[in-house]
Parts: structure tokens; C-alpha cells; sequence
């Protein structure tokens, strides 16, 4: 079987992620506001009124009556003052004004705000008082309108919407206390080997290791409306395997496996997939991750999608970068419009790197800043399984599968990690 680009089996997920959606829609819950970020929105949000819901002063000054004189050197009488809370209720003539202070009501009879600092005013507390323009003013200036920037029964988000705190602030401003949003995927991870133990266990001998791809795709994951089910670690047993696989088919949206997706005699996924479902890609041009799956299983009333990831737990975190957390997202509900995107940016390569063969690499790099410019240097050996550097890094270092090599001085593409940037 070829090796699949990586870009073309982005695109084939995308697309079989898309007709999934279409075809089997996320149900949805009523979410409290604070728990709703990060969720994706299964309703129109629709104003109830304008906002401002009256026309507000956009400065600390004076609110002047209609038809006042605003050439330079106009004296008026204030009467009165408007606060946030507290509006003027009286009757402002021409000539007149009120002290006003920003996000106060602006009286129905005022039809101007001028800048405190476009007056002689000095600190007078009582009423009434006289103030002088020392600059001509605009009519109708300095006024936040009712309306301008939403009106009753404007659609102020649509379905689909990923919801971020700026989403929060403007549903809150609406009075909105909760929300329709889809229901969080329930994603099964499982991990195959009989020289796995769970972290926290005792190493029983030098040919055991731990499994440590769960934790790293729960925590890749984290961020994301979904929620996770853990069935453990399952020994190199096909009976076994198939079992746990066929129970997680029953319980889950999405199946994600670390390790059993390679030729070894022992690795028994690709089998168990093949007798539950189908595979749909299998082995992709890159480095490292090349043994990478992508299928469903078969269930009665949907399919279930399945992603299997190489046992390597470098491989494993540059498989979920670039395939499953894009896949979830549009599984989740989240509109097209609105989906996170990788970062991708160039930076000055600081040092030589040679590259062999022809699959897309992703190196472990440290970008920064140099006189200005965003320059990046890749992290010694880029065996895949030294999982250190990982943790050191900030970016991936990506070397298209036509790239014959990188001199220092070379311009290169950098997708940097989301959670260096807090």
C-alpha cells in the first residue's frame, strides 16, 4: 500500500468527518454560561433588545441641550449630572447642560457631548454652575447611539459557533444565562501491548515500559468538548483486543489506539478493524507517524471513527497535532468558519539540516526572536524516540516531502505549540 501524502489525508478526513456530521448531527444539552466556553454552540443567539439600550455619553464632559450655541467661548448653565446608574431626569434647555460621565445617559433633550477637557471647567460641586467651551463643537458628537452596535432580534451568533471568552463577555452583556450547545463526543482510548504497565504501577522487569501515549492523548485532547473514556491497557491477545474494541464501539463516538497498528506478528488492531469495520488509510509520507490509521467500525445506528496511532509516543503526539484534534473539532459540531487552525509561520532556519528520503518530516524545534526576526533551531538527534526534546521544544520544524535539505540562513515553516503561549 502507498504511502498517503499528508495534506491528502488531511483532506480525506475532513471530508469524512464532514458527511458524518451531516449525516448524524451532535445532540445537544442546555449548558450554564460558565461552563459553556469552548463548547460549540447548537442554537441562533438572538438579541432581546439594543444595545446600548439608550444613547450613552462616550466621555466625561458635558451633555448640552438641543439647539445650543457650540461656537468657541459659549457659556452654559449645568443644571444637573448624569451617572452611570443614575440618569437626569430634568428638563435640559438650550444653553443649557448636564455633567456627564462616560456610559451615563444622555438626556432625550441633549443632543451633544462635549469633552471635559474642551472647557474651563474647574471641579465646581454645586448646582447650578456656568461652563465655557474653549473649542467650537460638533453636533451630535461623542455619543454612543441606541442600537449602533446591536439591535433587538439581530442574530449576534450562529450554530456551530466555537465558543470563546469574547462569546462569554457578549452573551453575558444579553443577559444570557445558558445556552444550547452539541454534546461532547465520548471518545474511547485504549492502548495495546504486553509490555505496557499503567503509570503509577511498579516496572516488573527491564523489558517493560510505561503507557505513557494515554496520559499524552488525554492531554491533547483536554481542551476540546469531548469526553474521555479510558479502557486500559489490552495484552498482545487478538480475542481481547477485539472485545474491548467491540465495547467501546458500543459506548463511543470516536476510538483512538496508540500502538498495534504496525506488521509486527503481535500487532493486532489493523486485524480487529478489518472485522468490525474498514480501514480507510493506512500509512501516511511522514516522519515520524508513517504507520498511522485511519477507519471506522460498524455500528447499527452510526459509525464510529477510529484513529490508530503508532506506539512511538513522539509519533503519537504529531498524529493527534495534525489529524484527530482537526477531525474532533469537526465532529463536535464546530461550523467550518470557525475551526482552529494549525499556526503555521516562517522563521530564519539557524542551522544546517539534512533530510533523507522523501516523507514530510516534523522535527522538535525552539523558536524565538533574533534581532527582530523569528528564527528557529531544531533540537540535536531527531530520533523518534527520544521523547525529552519533545518537552523542550515549542515547535514543530516541518521539511515537505520534496525539501532535499535546509542550509542555515534558509526560511522555513514553524507550527508552534499552542500551550507555550499559556
Amino acid at each position: 500500500m502507498s504511502l498517503i501524502p499528508v495534506k491528502d489525508l488531511k483532506q480525506a478526513i475532513s471530508l469524512r468527518a464532514h458527511d458524518h456530521v451531516q449525516a448524524h448531527p451532535r445532540p445537544v444539552l442546555t449548558c450554564q454560561l460558565d461552563d459553556a466556553l469552548g463548547r460549540i454552540l447548537a442554537e441562533q443567539v438572538v438579541a432581546d433588545f439594543d444595545v446600548p439600550r439608550q444613547n450613552l455619553s462616550a466621555m466625561d464632559g458635558f451633555a448640552l441641550g438641543v439647539g445650543s450655541d457650540l461656537s468657541d467661548q459659549t457659556a452654559f448653565e449645568v443644571i444637573g449630572e448624569s451617572c452611570a446608574g443614575s440618569p437626569f431626569t430634568g428638563r435640559i434647555l438650550p444653553n443649557q447642560a448636564v455633567r456627564i460621565f462616560t456610559g451615563a445617559v444622555v438626556p432625550s433633550d441633549a443632543d451633544t457631548v462635549v469633552m471635559q477637557e474642551n472647557t474651563d471647567y474647574q471641579s465646581i460641586a454645586d448646582f447650578p454652575y456656568a461652563v465655557t467651551l474653549t473649542q467650537a463643537a460638533t453636533a451630535g458628537s461623542n455619543i454612543r447611539r441606541q442600537g449602533e452596535e446591536i439591535t433587538k432580534g439581530e442574530a449576534v451568533l450562529d450554530v456551530g459557533k466555537r465558543l470563546n471568552p469574547a462569546d462569554i463577555s457578549l452573551l453575558a452583556s444579553l443577559g444570557v444565562a445558558s445556552v444550547l450547545v452539541c454534546q461532547p463526543l465520548i471518545v474511547g482510548v485504549l492502548a495495546t501491548g504486553d509490555e505496557l504497565i499503567a503509570v503509577g504501577e511498579s516496572l516488573p522487569s527491564l523489558a517493560n515500559i510505561y503507557n505513557s501515549n494515554t496520559p499524552t492523548i488525554k492531554a491533547l485532547l483536554a481542551r476540546l468538548p469531548v469526553q474521555m473514556r479510558d479502557y486500559g491497557i489490552i495484552p498482545d491477545d487478538l480475542d481481547q483486543i477485539k472485545a474491548v474494541v467491540q465495547r467501546a464501539i458500543d459506548e463511543c463516538d470516536v476510538i483512538i489506539s496508540s500502538a498495534g497498528v504496525s506488521v509486527g506478528d503481535y500487532d493486532y488492531l489493523n486485524e480487529v478493524v478489518g472485522q468490525l469495520g474498514q480501514i480507510h488509510h493506512y500509512k501516511v509520507n511522514m516522519k515520524p507517524g508513517k504507520p498511522f490509521v485511519f477507519g471506522e467500525f460498524h455500528r447499527a445506528d452510526k459509525p464510529v471513527l477510529y484513529f490508530g496511532l503508532p506506539g512511538n509516543p513522539l509519533s503519537t503526539i504529531v498524529g493527534v497535532l495534525q489529524f484527530v484534534r482537526p477531525a474532533l473539532w469537526q465532529l463536535s459540531g464546530c461550523a467550518s468558519h470557525d475551526l482552529p487552525y494549525a499556526s503555521a509561520m516562517p522563521a530564519v532556519c539557524q542551522t544546517d539540516i539534512t533530510k533523507k528520503g522523501t516523507r514530510q518530516e516534523f522535527l522538535r524545534a525552539v523558536f524565538g526572536f533574533d534581532d527582530g526576526r523569528l528564527s528557529v533551531k531544531p533540537l540535536g538527534t531527531q530520533d523518534s524516540h527520544r521523547v525529552k526534546q519533545m518537552s523542550h521544544a515549542n515547535c514543530l520544524l516541518v521539511l515537505p516531502s520534496d525539501c532535499a535539505g535546509i542550509k542555515a540562513g534558509d526560511t522555513v515553516m514553524i507550527e508552534p505549540f499552542e500551550w507555550c503561549f499559556g
